[in-house]
């Protein structure tokens, strides 16, 4: 018997919908997936890459002091004066650059006056910079910040949130009148459908020593009835004293810069953070993202991550270990060491160098995905991203953007997005060079309707419906040159729900066909809603992709072809 090919001209045929994307129907002659599919008394194998509820996420990230000043009253102005102010410490660059390194004003209310702008982009999960009190003046010590300049920290402020005095006290420069944590927790969720991540520090507090003269706060920690528990008094690490009960909180090594280094092996230390992540979690905190994963040892996120999920069994927590070996990010992904999600640096690397050229191949991706050789517990549970506060902006075209989005929104992980880079702010600047500017209420009005950004609300909300593209093992057809092609699948506990991605990121539309991989059944497009049928005897599919764009066509019956079967078992077994 002649074998049913959907062809070119029969999807022609068909006419294109306004957005490009095309189906099929089969032949008159062609058996109907149903008469392949297994009887509905059997049930479908379990086939999925996470049953984690955290994956069903997408995230926004942002600096909280740089999205948006919706409360002038708490911008602390004078704060610092004479000599060290903390508010608009700009950094002037040549042709017109510039970065700044002191507060700007943004503040719990420039959030939630706009947390509808960040929903209805497909964002279901919030994560702003630390919300605890950093010092009240510019750093004097280390070497003096330049526009440009490396990871110095002289003439700098806290409004990163980075360098805390007091874990346990929020950060004058956050709250309002009525619009306090536990207020911003509760309204982003009740109200606008956003879990609240909250950032973590465990391994420092703020900058200790090499200062002039020593400076109030700096180098200080304080308890929650605000008496001071530790103080480095402005001395090197190997100058403290550990019969000193205010050194005692400090390692006597150099650790990051000049910050005052946290003693892993003092219960105290233990103790102290703990009793402030609890306050937290009891205020609407849904998730943690953790700082500076990889400078303390296994050992202490094992002990930390066991007192959380003391209170919180099922919470989800990510690392950032800055470090683009995945077997070294791979070991903070093991039970023996926590079992905590990462960022995934690789990752990022990789959709750089592919999506920042125009002539690369898609197939570059694929060695950082690490579906089968376990060298993550779990990959579909790593965030993943493409640029974020501490390097560079990704460096790409409006379409480059676009591109990146359509990968990251169905491929495997779980995406995070860095403020601005849904309109290509400031792409391709590194800190000091303008990375963390001010984005303000002027940019998110003029850019609801970038391109960039109206074309990820697409990608990304359609990731917000689909199962399959949340949770699913990611199967890999073919990626080369400026086109890639994968299933998601998702089978499990009565729910199927296959997904087939198909990604262009050259300037022209383009008929693409799978030879083979063709799964039977009933389909139709993600975007348009158009039914399609692929016959139990069909050896090929195509469809045409737009240029820069994606075709989602999702089945929701089980897997029928025995070859797909086969290794989409193989690699749901891989991580469960």
């Amino acid at each position: 018997m002649t074998k049913n090919r959907l062809s070119v001209s029969c999807i022609i045929a068909l006419g294109l919908a306004a957005a490009g994307l095309a189906g099929c129907a089969a032949p008159n002659n062609a058996a109907p997936a149903s008469a392949s599919a297994p009887a509905a008394a059997t049930a479908a194998p379990a086939i999925y890459g996470t049953d984690n509820a955290f994956a069903s996420e997408a995230i926004y990230f942002l600096l909280t002091d740089r999205f948006v000043d919706g409360d002038p009253s708490n911008n602390q102005v004078d704060q610092g004066k004479p000599n060290f102010k903390t508010f608009d410490r700009n950094l002037p660059g040549p042709d017109g650059q510039y970065d700044n390194i002191g507060y700007l004003g943004g503040d719990f209310k420039g959030i939630v006056d706009n947390a509808d702008y960040i929903a209805e982009m497909g964002f279901t999960a919030l994560w702003t910079t630390p919300i605890v009190d950093n010092p009240d003046a510019a750093y004097s010590g280390s070497e003096e910040v330049k526009f440009g300049s490396g990871y110095q920290d002289g003439g700098k402020t806290g409004y990163h949130g980075y360098w805390a005095v007091n874990f346990y006290k929020v950060d004058e420069h956050l709250p309002s009148p009525g619009l306090q944590f536990q207020d911003f927790t509760k309204e982003l969720r009740d109200k606008h459908g956003l879990k609240y991540i909250l950032d973590i520090v465990a391994n420092h507090g703020s900058p200790s020593y090499t200062m002039p003269v020593s400076q109030p706060e700096f180098g200080k920690l304080y308890d929650g009835e605000g008496r001071l528990v530790a103080d480095h008094q402005n001395l090197h690490p190997e100058k403290l004293d550990p019969n000193n009960p205010l050194h005692r909180f400090f390692n006597r090594t150099p650790g990051l810069a000049t910050l005052s280094d946290l003693d892993p092996d003092n219960p105290d230390v233990m103790d102290y953070l703990m009793g402030s992540y609890e306050q937290w979690l009891d205020q609407g905190v849904y998730a943690l993202r953790i700082d500076t994963f990889k400078e303390q040892p296994h050992y202490f996120w094992k002990k930390l991550g066991d007192r959380i999920r003391a209170k919180r069994p099922d919470i989800f927590m990510f690392g950032e270990s800055f470090s683009f070996d995945a077997n070294f990010l791979g070991e903070h992904t093991q039970p023996e060491n926590g079992g905590f999600s990462v960022l995934d640096f690789p990752g990022r690397a990789a959709m750089k160098e592919v999506f920042e050229n125009p002539n690369s191949n898609y197939s570059e991706l694929q060695s950082y995905l690490h579906l089968t050789d376990k060298v993550y517990r779990n990959p579909y549970e790593l965030v993943t991203f493409y640029d974020n506060h501490d390097m560079s902006r990704l460096n790409a075209s409006d379409e480059g953007f676009i591109d990146v989005n359509n990968w990251l929104f169905t491929s495997r992980g779980i995406p995070a997005i860095y403020y601005g880079s849904e309109t290509g702010f400031m792409r391709g600047t590194a800190e000091h060079f303008g990375n963390r500017n001010y984005y303000g209420q002027e940019r998110i009005d003029a850019g609801r309707n970038h391109p960039i950004r109206q074309n990820m609300m697409k990608i990304a909300n359609l990731r917000k419906a689909l199962v399959s593209l949340q949770k699913g093992v990611q199967l890999n057809v073919d990626f080369s040159g400026q086109f890639a092609n994968f299933y998601r699948i998702y089978q499990k506990d009565g729910v199927n729900e296959i997904a087939l991605v198909m990604l262009n990121k050259g300037d022209a539309a383009k008929y693409v066909t799978l030879d083979d991989m063709v799964e039977p059944g009933q389909w139709r497009d993600a975007f348009t809603g158009e039914k399609l049928t692929v016959a139990a005897d069909q050896t090929s599919f195509s469809a045409e992709v737009p240029a820069h764009g994606v075709r989602v066509f999702v089945k929701n019956t089980p897997l029928v072809n025995k070859d797909i079967m086969a290794q989409a078992a193989q690699l749901a077994k891989a991580v469960q």
